[in-house]
């Protein structure tokens, strides 16, 4: 095990009705604050008065800022950066999934920062300010409502990139696993390939004397595994959507890396296809993930036997660990399609060339090979793709 230091400054309000904190949760950093939304999702099933409703009981002013999307775009954080210098905010509250909180990040460190914001994804720029934010989660997903990163889309080049930075960690993030019940079953199952997903790139690790964090990451895959076809079966079952959305922040609050080398291939993988084509990530995570165990489970067969049978439940086989290997790769590209996620790429709605599979791997590598479990140069990354055709 390596040497680590874990803090995580979050504080997690969890439960039902817990979005009737939030006034008082904001009160302690800003009189006036940003309200960063998506759609009309919040406002359509009642949670943006719920929680204006307890800002206003505050005092708390707002200047709303929606129309965050999928894979969140560049160009409103700039918008929302201008927002908050015209009107002197010093707090966010991002009232939404991944995206909306990603973007919430990116406008606190634009706000003070003098130069281009893209400055923290595109390149080694350090952050050394950004505005406090809070969140209200409604999608148990990215994880991003206790993490310290953010991801953003630069709609010019199709660039998906990421900026890692304890700065960028809420200071609160209100849980309320009610506020999932009304997700479609497709941002269900999306949202559990990227749990899992998240959990999974710790997971392949050739660190050793790691027994602690290695059951700790079982036990959150096991548990969204049992977990997600309840929730859409039963969308209003609170104690499933309770497990997923706890799962959600577990798994990527930096607790199960400690002391251990993360991989994180197969994401900066996935960033190249749904930043050119647009993809739901945990979607795309779901067709990157098995095709680069199938490229890579040789490097450390007894570690992805581990994998089938702790957590699939899978009978080792000790005269062939290789076959129980691929068992636990078949079982998990065999979980995503009975969720209901594609698991290849040639099922997406999209034409993607062998041309188009060359620039994703260039670009993904353009930086130097990528991930530690195994490195990946560019022909690497490329046959991962072919793979997952």
């Amino acid at each position: 095990m390596q040497n680590f230091t874990f803090q995580n400054r979050t504080k997690i309000v969890f439960g039902k009705g817990t979005e009737g904190q939030v006034g008082e949760e904001v009160k302690e950093y800003s009189d006036k604050i940003l309200f960063l939304y998506g759609g009309g999702s919040i406002k359509e099933y009642g949670i943006y008065d719920r929680v204006m409703d307890s800002l206003d009981e505050a005092g708390v002013g707002v200047v709303e800022l929606g129309g965050v999307q999928p894979n969140p775009r560049l160009s409103l954080v700039k918008e929302g950066i201008e927002v908050c210098r015209e009107n002197g905010i010093e707090f966010i509250l991002a009232v939404g999934g991944g995206s909306v909180i990603d973007t919430a990040k990116a406008i606190s460190i634009g706000v003070p920062y003098e130069g281009d914001v893209w400055d923290f994804y595109s390149t080694d720029k350090a952050v050394e300010e950004s505005l406090p934010i809070g969140t209200v989660l409604t999608i148990p997903a990215a994880g991003s409502e206790s993490s310290p990163g953010s991801v953003i889309t630069e709609e010019e080049g199709g660039y998906k990139r990421d900026v890692v930075d304890n700065e960028l960690r809420p200071e609160f993030s209100i849980l309320n696993p009610e506020f999932t019940y009304t997700l479609p079953k497709y941002q269900t199952a999306s949202g559990a390939a990227d749990i899992m997903a998240h959990v999974m790139e710790r997971y392949f690790t050739h660190e050793e004397h790691v027994g602690l964090t290695d059951r700790l990451c079982e036990g959150t895959l096991r548990t969204v595994i049992a977990n997600a076809p309840i929730a859409l079966e039963e969308p209003e079952n609170y104690e499933a959507r309770a497990e997923i959305t706890w799962a959600s922040t577990v798994a990527h609050n930096d607790l199960l890396g400690t002391g251990r080398v993360e991989d994180w291939a197969s994401h900066k993988i996935e960033h190249e296809l749904s930043g050119m084509y647009d993809v739901t990530h945990g979607a795309g995570l779901a067709i990157v993930f098995p095709a680069w165990m199938e490229y890579v489970y040789e490097e450390d067969v007894e570690r992805f036997a581990q994998f089938a049978t702790r957590v699939w439940g899978k009978e080792t086989n000790y005269y062939s660990l290789e076959r129980t290997a691929r068992e636990g790769i078949k079982a998990l590209k065999d979980f995503f399609h009975d969720i209901g996620l594609l698991t290849s790429l040639e099922e997406l709605d999209v034409e993607i060339s062998d041309d188009d599979l060359r620039e994703m791997a260039n670009k993904c590598t353009e930086d130097g090979p990528v991930g530690n479990f195994v490195k990946l140069g560019a022909d690497e990354v490329l046959e991962i793709y072919k793979i997952a055709r």
